[in-house]
Order: structure tokens, then sequence, then C-alpha cells
């Protein structure tokens, strides 16, 4: 259940990093207080989950979801570069993700 608590935090980190873009420097009202609400329960939901993983495994996988999805998002809506060897790296930091997950101690 952590897990799955840690993983809705990211969704909700990737949200925010999103939502950033679309603040314009947090002088847009809408966006920006829609972005300060997915900070919260990210960090929120994220505090919940270390009560039971690691605190460096959690938070390692936390942003790392936060930055693939920053990346997916940042390609898809913000004409970013897809090139191969930034696919490349965003593949490495997914596979840290599930290695992290695959040796951590805690279920």
């Amino acid at each position: 259940m952590y897990w799955l608590i840690l993983v809705v935090a990211g969704l909700f980190e990737i949200a925010w990093a999103v939502g950033l873009k679309y603040t314009e420097g947090f002088t847009r009202m809408v966006p920006s207080v829609l972005t300060a609400g997915a900070m919260l329960v990210s960090i929120v939901l994220l505090a919940f989950a270390t009560k039971q993983l690691p605190l460096g495994t959690a938070y390692a996988v936390w942003t790392g979801i936060g930055a693939v999805g920053a990346v997916i998002f940042g390609i898809v809506l913000f004409g970013e570069s897809a090139q191969p060897l930034r696919l490349v790296c965003v593949g490495l930091i997914v596979l840290g993700i599930v290695g992290l997950k695959l040796t951590s101690s805690s279920a």
C-alpha cells in the first residue's frame, strides 16, 4: 500500500511540475492555486509513504517519477526535444526506479 501511495505522490509531483509552466511565474491565479494544491498533496503523500518505506528510496522514486513524467509531458505538451540520447537517459532513470523497488527491504 505504501508503494501505491508513493506512486500517487509521484503523479502529483508530475502535475505540479507541469503546472509550473502554466502558472507563468505564479502570475496566473487558477494554475497557481492548482499547482500549489498538487504540491501539497504530493508532499503529504510522500511523507505518509516514508512512514514505512526507507527515506532515501522513497525520495529517489518520488523525484524519479516526477522527472520522467515532466520530461514526457515536456515532449508532448511543449515540444521539447525527444532526441534518442535524451530518451535513453530517461530510460536509465526508470531503470533506477525499478531497481530501487526491487532492492527495497519494505514491501
